[in-house]
């Protein structure tokens, strides 16, 4: 039993190539969404317009391997349909908790004047109420920057998923 499950989660490691290419394709799509809705609102100055859009290309370059790997994990072995739907809730999932993990490290990183000294248990009350507060307002305000590229570009590696699978 043991082996087997060992032997599953090796088979679903992506190769490190395709790893690597589609985090590099993830990044710049999810950048270039959040770039492209900032640049139709005229929001903030072009400085913090490129932070946020790096931001966005970051938490997908860190999600694409990890979700790519999920989504292998969930589909070993199923048809067609399992995949495409593998695909587009694992990316969809993992990149939204990346890049709202790393906007709310920068969050904290601007309250950290004001905290207590690190690993205190008020420094923990802190940090973890600092950090859920970042991602709430992520949800509600962050998701919006993924629509229409981010989801295009979700659509489009879900389908190249699942023909991969096959």
């Amino acid at each position: 039993m043991r082996y087997r499950a060992l032997r599953r989660l090796r088979r679903s490691l992506p190769p490190l190539r395709t790893a690597f290419v589609g985090a590099l394709l993830w990044a710049m799509a999810m950048g270039a969404s959040a770039l492209l809705n900032l640049q139709l609102y005229d929001w903030e100055t072009p400085a913090k317009v490129r932070f946020v859009s790096l931001l966005y290309a970051a938490g997908g370059a860190l999600a694409f391997p990890v979700g790519l790997f999920l989504a292998r994990l969930v589909s070993l072995g199923r048809n067609w349909e399992i995949a495409l739907a593998a695909a587009f809730v694992c990316l969809l999932t993992v990149t939204i908790a990346f890049t709202g993990g790393l906007f709310g490290l920068q969050y904290r990183s601007y309250y950290v004047q004001w905290h207590a000294p690190a690993l205190t248990i008020t420094w923990v009350f802190q940090f973890v109420f600092t950090m859920l507060t970042a991602l709430y307002q992520f949800v509600v305000l962050g998701i919006r920057l993924y629509f229409p590229l981010g989801f295009i570009a979700l659509a489009v590696a879900s389908v190249w998923f699942a023909r991969q699978q096959r």
